[in-house]
């Protein structure tokens, strides 16, 4: 098979798109004739129908829309690579791409990442950021799509290397006049009774928080899943139910949400995040450079120790 053109991946992306290869056309400045001719000889390429004709315009096959999800993400990759080449171009040494979780954005990383890039040495460096849940970060840095990865250090990790970053704790957040509302502390089992609102059920704490709910004999009952700590303390507020989110995120906002924060008293409630990457022999020096100034930002003494966590 000859390789795909990506001219042509991005006309049929189009056509997908407007439904249309007149549309298309308009849209690309190429006459629609052209773009049909394009489309047949990837078809014949392909060897089979990518588009179904209808009256009024054209609708991927089975086999179109799985192409069209690939051609998206090449297009993607294709752009990025762009993108980082024009860095290179207008004069930047360096490009380092993160993976992170929720928690470490909305707490230190983006400050801390500011911090970094505005120290004159940096200033060529150019930095990606993008939040994910921790199994997904841990699988980005495994696979190459990142260089470091920001997560909870309960997650597996599968055999990456990794440094010491920051901590928090977890606590419990409660409308105004809930049962748990006057209490110092609860114990865990204590949130049981209440319906929650949580993060997607596939990251790092809700796994961890399930896992403790099941050896306790017990469900945590999800009424909403959100994927942001604002908007958990929106629902919190509102009535609906209760949240456990770390307590550094929640404490400066309760008076914006009519929230009060409980203390959790368990042993599990301070978590500790660390810096994830493949291998440090190899890492690029812009990402050598920023592992080590966020490694050095928060963490005690032994935070010079790499350790290899396997799953």
């Amino acid at each position: 098979m000859r390789d795909l053109d990506l001219t042509t991946l991005r006309l049929f992306v189009s056509v997908c798109e407007t439904g249309s290869i007149a549309r298309a056309g308009e849209r690309a400045s190429i006459v629609g004739s052209a773009i049909s001719k394009r489309l047949a000889q990837l078809e014949e390429q392909l060897g089979t129908p990518l588009l179904t004709r209808k009256r009024h315009g054209v609708v991927p096959t089975p086999a179109g829309q799985t192409l069209l999800e690939h051609a998206r993400a090449m297009l993607d990759s294709a752009a990025r690579i762009e993108a980082d080449m024009r860095n290179f171009a207008a004069g930047a040494r360096g490009q380092v791409r993160i993976l992170a979780s929720v928690s470490a954005m909305t707490e230190t990383l983006a400050d801390d990442i500011a911090a970094f890039l505005q120290l004159p040495a940096h200033r060529n460096i150019q930095i990606d950021l993008e939040e994910r849940v921790s199994p997904e970060i841990v699988r980005g840095v495994r696979e190459g799509m990142a260089s470091l990865g920001v997560c909870w250090d309960a997650t597996e990790m599968g055999g990456l290397q990794s440094r010491d970053y920051c901590s928090d704790r977890l606590a419990v957040v409660v409308p105004d006049g809930h049962p748990l509302a006057e209490r110092e502390s609860v114990r865990f089992e204590d949130t049981l009774d209440y319906q929650h609102v949580s993060l997607p059920v596939n990251s790092a704490v809700q796994v961890r928080l399930q896992q403790r709910a099941a050896g306790l004999g017990r469900t945590l009952t999800q009424r909403v899943v959100v994927t942001s700590f604002e908007a958990a303390l929106r629902i919190v507020g509102a009535g609906l139910a209760i949240s456990l989110v770390p307590r550094e995120v929640a404490a400066p906002l309760t008076a914006n949400y009519k929230v009060r924060v409980v203390a959790l008293d368990e042993p599990w409630a301070q978590r500790r995040f660390v810096i994830c990457f493949r291998d440090a022999q190899v890492l690029t020096p812009p990402a050598q450079l920023l592992m080590e100034f966020l490694a050095a930002a928060h963490v005690p003494l032994n935070a010079a120790s790499i350790s290899s966590r396997r799953a």
